[in-house]
């Protein structure tokens, strides 16, 4: 069966596009043409060279897009629907103009929290999808990423939630600090889980141990592998250390297929929190494809 609609997941360094058949991926696309390095006016032209000749046939082409092109500096900004609500649908997505006339463009909304401040674009997409699948589920959500995200979920909303610049953080000192004399690519369990502890046993002393991977590589031939665990272990056990309020005693969900993912897994099992591990990609399609159905039930 060829496609019908097009699913499009955008986020700020990345491009997913699915061509789908109902709600069934007929084929994937992916390219490193993310909102960041894309002007709005080449929104269009970049998602219709990155599907070429798959392009559907017909005239009219549903494309659902979640993520940072609604974002204020993406393809056009959509809005943000405010807590405690259930994850946006169709009817609170930006409708785009395009130039080419088969393309029929609708953004998905974020959400926001006024206080404390926050917001999300794409993560309530992964929680539609995972809701539309377990939607009794009440506890707490956690979407790993460059910017990591605790989502409270009660009664099939989206109650409260808190972001954590980790990844970026991570991304920083590795790459632009001084310890990017120290940190290597390899990795090391055990140095990873001592951090996590050891950050969120003693948070007020982060700076101080960020140093000490540098002076540790210099005095004791600390193994650059060693020295990425450990950071890494630090940056999340210090996240962990703040967003105890969302996991303690509470029903834990991590949504992620990368390795980053299972960091966290690992370091909450550190504080003896069980937590499951689900594929956030699909789930991305799965809200997209819901959000499509949404809108097929309101044309028919």
């Amino acid at each position: 069966m060829p496609g019908n609609w097009i699913a499009v997941d955008w986020g700020t360094s990345h491009l997913r596009a699915w061509l789908m058949a109902g709600q069934r991926p007929v084929r994937a696309f992916q390219s490193d043409r993310g909102m960041g390095q894309l002007r709005p006016e080449a929104f269009e032209p970049a998602l219709l060279e990155l599907l070429g000749d798959a392009f559907p046939p017909q005239d009219n082409v549903t494309v659902i897009v979640c993520g940072m092109a609604g974002s204020r500096q993406g393809w056009a900004e959509a809005p943000y629907v405010a807590v405690p609500c259930t994850p946006p649908t169709l009817d609170q997505a930006t409708r785009v103009h395009t130039s080419d006339p088969r393309l029929d463009v609708h953004i998905l909304a974020g959400v926001k929290q006024e206080r404390p401040a926050d917001v999300m674009r794409g993560e309530e997409t992964q929680i539609a999808g995972f809701l539309s699948e377990e939607p009794q589920f009440d506890g707490i959500i956690c979407l790993p990423g460059t910017h990591s995200k605790w989502v409270r979920i009660s009664a099939g909303e989206i109650v409260s939630f808190r972001t954590f610049m980790t990844g970026e953080l991570f991304a920083l000192l590795s790459g632009d600090s001084v310890l990017r004399h120290s940190v290597g690519k390899g990795w090391d369990d055990a140095a990873f889980v001592d951090a996590v502890a050891d950050a969120m046993g003693r948070p007020a002393g982060f700076a101080a141990e960020l140093f000490s991977l540098r002076a540790e590589g210099l005095l004791h031939d600390l193994s650059p592998d060693t020295a990425r665990a450990r950071l890494s272990g630090l940056l999340i056990g210090l996240e962990l250390a703040a967003a105890r309020p969302y996991w303690l005693g509470q029903n834990v969900v991590v949504l992620g297929a990368s390795e980053l993912a299972r960091l966290y897994t690992s370091a909450l099992a550190v504080q003896v929190v069980p937590a499951r591990l689900l594929d956030a990609q699909e789930l991305t399609l799965t809200g997209l494809s819901a959000a499509q159905a949404k809108l097929e039930e309101h044309m028919s």
